[in-house]
């Protein structure tokens, strides 16, 4: 089924407003998961694959598979050590995971999606703020616990900016 409007935003688990560091940047982290949930709310698989906009290929399920990728990488790959192949890209097809859609199979993208949100939390939640990542990006760099939800913060802030924009292309919904 498919509706024109996405769900309330007051759905939506607001921030804390007063809290330690951590309750901080992890409920805004939150936030913005649920608000590309939210983009992605209530559209087929056809139009969650669709590239409504003539300037990009972009399209929210593109986005909501390469966001899988950079959950996996931080949380997983980076901060934990953990040796895991991309779920969609591959040496030989890097952007696999932005242009490889397929209808069919958005609900189980988008469920692999909330799976890897759910790992990635309870990854993120073995380390304190300050710690080291155990793995190294592809520069040899490891990264704080801190660095990399705040980082996370700006890559979900990003792509839901363009998830406004192809949302509102889609079908004219629009919202915070």
């Amino acid at each position: 089924m498919t509706t024109t409007t996405p769900p309330d935003p007051a759905e939506r688990t607001e921030p804390p407003l007063f809290g330690d560091e951590r309750a901080t940047i992890e409920g805004f982290l939150d936030y913005q998961r649920a608000t590309l949930a939210w983009k992605c709310s209530g559209l087929s698989g056809e139009q969650l694959a669709s590239r409504p906009l003539p300037s990009t290929t972009l399209s929210l399920l593109g986005l909501v598979r390469h966001l899988t990728e950079v959950e996996q990488g931080w949380y997983r790959t980076i901060l934990a050590g953990q040796d895991l192949p991309d779920p969609y890209s591959t040496a030989d097809n890097r952007d696999g995971d932005l242009d490889d859609t397929d209808p069919a199979r958005a609900e189980a993208d988008l469920q692999a999606w909330r799976d890897e949100i759910v790992r990635c939390r309870e990854s993120a939640a073995a380390y304190d703020l300050d710690a080291t990542s155990v793995g190294k990006s592809r520069r040899g760099e490891r990264f704080s616990l801190r660095w990399i939800h705040a980082h996370m913060l700006e890559e979900y802030a990003r792509h839901n900016g363009h998830a406004d924009l192809l949302r509102e292309a889609i079908d004219g919904a629009t919202g915070e």
